[in-house]
């Protein structure tokens, strides 16, 4: 075999490989990136935990950022949370009110977009009566927190 072309020696073509690796030693979960306020870290460990009790196949991924959006960190902040982003299948906003005053929140959605990724908010009810926040009409989806695992199917 041999010969030249790029074939399997190509970076794209071993990225690819690395990539089929990873899922197949997932088990085919599905790597979804959560963005919520800071303040709402209790609300969203208990629907994680919900999602875990129903056998769900998300493994979220999130950082919970509670330095300030314009301090001397958020660069390097920004950064991270981007490549857990572009890592995600799906990012999932858990709304609220703190979520819709949060500018983390807002990036986080923006980048999300930029980055080509389907974004879905959830609530907690049946019906969000919360802050409407500016950036909640670029989201495809706002549905109630259960109804979630059958989208990501």
């Amino acid at each position: 075999m041999g010969g030249s072309g790029g074939g399997w020696n190509s970076l794209g073509n071993i990225r690819a490989l690395e990539e089929k690796a990873k899922a197949a030693l997932q088990g085919g979960k599905r790597n979804v990136f959560i963005s919520f306020a800071a303040e709402d870290i209790d609300e969203v460990n208990l629907l994680r935990g919900h999602a875990k009790n129903e056998n769900s196949d998300i493994e979220f991924n999130d950082h919970s950022v509670r330095a300030p959006y314009n301090s001397e960190q958020a660069e390097y902040i920004k950064r991270k949370i981007a490549e857990r982003i572009s890592r995600s299948s799906t990012t999932v906003v858990y709304l609220s009110n703190s979520a819709a005053l949060s500018q983390w929140v807002e990036w986080e959605v923006s980048k999300s977009i930029e980055l080509g990724k389907r974004v879905i908010a959830v609530h907690p009810g049946e019906k969000y009566s919360g802050i409407k926040p500016s950036w909640v009409g670029s989201i495809s989806e706002i549905l109630p927190w259960s109804k979630l695992s059958e989208k990501l199917r």
